[in-house]
């Protein structure tokens, strides 16, 4: 199966997330094009199999059990990226950098806050990612997606209702295939200047050197996952290879080799922050695949 495009059979998908951890898929295709991706798709589902659809893996939990089916990775693949404009076009699998690098380049600002975001436009559309006070939704005009029936579609921003770290596109099983940006015109060098600060003290606050993946826990009401996290003590609280970052409470962090350890933090934060401050921690990330078998 899948001959036709790039493909690998039992895919360890530690080399595919940002956090290393994650058993194999069965199947892991990188789609040049569009068409590639739709007619994986359809491939697919003639012989039955379950589609994932991931980006850089910067946001991901794969359980040490891995990913029935198929897996198709955008990042490496759908990565054009042109400038039309005050308008950034870009296909699903660009690096947010990518993206942000080369608005910057074109004198257009308001994607400043995407410059060190270590996921695909694609992905941050889905969730609306953002940072330092940007988000996805203050830029997004259209985007094209592939439906479940196989068609692409033009979806409008306000159709894609775009919330708090998340859009319809959670709900509705369909894939991104583009995303058109609008920006503004602005000085090349303040953008710069304003991208590089903001790494700076990405790097100053962020345990960047050791694999995660990012903010684990969304922000609840009123408050701040990373501050009631270290309110309650826990920077540094470990489960085998699985850490709270000392340097920032929020991100929990991976020494091992192991989904079971993690996941096992990640529950263990939420019940002691929620016994403590009776606030749950909803995760941030996508936990994916099955837990290895006893």
């Amino acid at each position: 199966m899948f001959e036709r495009f790039q493909t690998l059979r039992n895919a360890p998908m530690r080399e595919f997330t940002t956090l290393r951890l994650g058993g194999p898929a069965d199947w892991l295709v990188t789609p040049h094009t569009a068409r590639e991706m739709a007619l994986a798709v359809e491939e697919a589902r003639e012989h039955d199999l379950p589609v994932t659809v991931i980006g850089h893996g910067s946001n991901l939990l794969v359980l040490d059990g891995g990913i029935r089916g198929l897996v198709i990775r955008t990042a490496g693949g759908l990565r054009e990226c042109r400038v039309e404009g005050t308008r950034l076009v870009a296909e699903a699998g660009v690096m947010m950098g990518a993206a942000a690098n080369l608005a910057a380049e074109n004198g257009l600002t308001g994607l400043e806050f995407a410059s060190g975001i270590p996921g695909t436009v694609g992905g941050g559309v889905i969730m609306n990612a953002g940072a330092y006070g940007g988000e996805m939704c203050q830029t997004v005009e259209k985007v094209t997606v592939l439906t479940e029936s196989g068609t692409a579609e033009t979806r409008s921003a306000e159709w894609l209702a775009f919330g708090y770290r998340r859009s319809a596109l959670q709900d509705t099983g369909e894939t991104v295939l583009q995303v058109v940006l609008r920006l503004q015109e602005g000085n090349p060098e303040q953008i710069r200047e304003r991208m590089n600060a903001l790494n700076r003290q990405r790097a100053e606050k962020q345990p960047l050197d050791i694999p995660s993946a990012g903010s684990t826990f969304k922000r609840p009401e009123g408050a701040f996952a990373a501050a009631l996290i270290d309110q309650c003590g826990l920077k540094g609280y470990t489960v085998g290879g699985a850490r709270v970052s000392e340097k920032h409470a929020g991100f929990l962090v991976n020494r091992g080799d192991s989904a079971a350890d993690y996941l096992s933090l990640i529950q263990r934060v939420q019940q002691i922050v929620l016994e403590r401050t009776g606030i749950f921690l909803e995760p941030e990330i996508r936990i994916l695949g099955e837990e290895r078998e006893a």
